[in-house]
């Protein structure tokens, strides 16, 4: 599935770039069918590395959505092409957003929820930069619109983070401040957020900081778990933490485990 977004500049031409997604894996519920979870994989990754895992997990009632992001140059990589859901040069509260990617990226993700039956609950979550976009998800929910303003069609009743970070956290907390609504949209909306103290990819601190600035901005239905030694993966006990938040948050029928 390709994706279109325009940018233009002050005093220049549109520029258009199109992003071509790549195949999108789902994992059918085994039992009666209450949520639908978009699960968005790593930098360099695809969507079967983490349907093959979620297919495992003790949630028989939860569909996952498992897009793969599109090919394009990383600047972070020296400009060599992978699988990115945007570009990143460097992964600080002080570097550049890309926001053209993230805003299509978001996009890709609340089409593939769109077409949900209205009575299941929606969620995104992700893995590294697939947390990232996770996290530019729900902003774009809170605020009800993308960064280039157009509208955020989608209700969203949880966002799960592993080893992740926030894109666009200085401007956050003022966006949400000036809008009423959006305030009550991040004091109710869930948010679990896992993170690796071993992490040498992307560092504990930048985790423990997105949940700081998510916290400040309002969010207070926030959940931060730290792992003691953990690198840049999951294991066991991460994805039982998950399991367990993901039916308590979104109130699951049937036994956890």
């Amino acid at each position: 599935m390709s994706y279109n977004t325009s940018a233009e500049g002050s005093g220049s031409r549109n520029t258009t770039r199109t992003f071509e997604f790549g195949r999108t894996h789902v994992v059918r519920p085994k039992g009666k069918h209450q949520a639908t979870i978009v699960w968005l994989h790593g930098l360099g990754d695809k969507g079967s590395s983490w349907s093959q895992l979620l297919e495992t997990l003790p949630l028989p009632n939860i569909k996952w959505i498992c897009p793969t992001a599109p090919t394009r140059p990383v600047a972070i990589f020296g400009g060599f092409p992978c699988t990115a859901w945007s570009d990143v040069g460097d992964i600080s509260e002080d570097a550049p957003d890309d926001l053209e990617g993230l805003d299509a990226s978001a996009a890709h993700v609340a089409n593939l929820l769109s077409t949900e039956p209205a009575d299941i609950k929606l969620g995104v979550g992700g893995f590294s930069m697939g947390a990232a976009t996770a996290l530019y998800s729900a902003t774009c929910r809170i605020l009800g619109q993308y960064g280039n303003g157009n509208l955020y069609p989608v209700n969203l009743s949880a966002i799960v983070g592993l080893s992740g970070w926030l894109p666009c956290s200085r401007t956050l907390r003022n966006r949400i401040e000036r809008s009423d609504e959006a305030a009550r949209r991040a004091a109710s909306l869930p948010i679990l957020l896992c993170h690796g103290s071993g992490d040498d990819v992307v560092a504990h601190k930048h985790g423990e900081k997105s949940a700081q600035a998510l916290s400040s901005a309002g969010f207070r239905n926030l959940t931060f778990r730290s792992y003691n030694g953990l690198g840049h993966y999951t294991i066991p006990e991460e994805m039982d933490e998950v399991c367990n938040w993901l039916t308590t948050r979104i109130g699951l029928d049937g036994p956890r485990s």
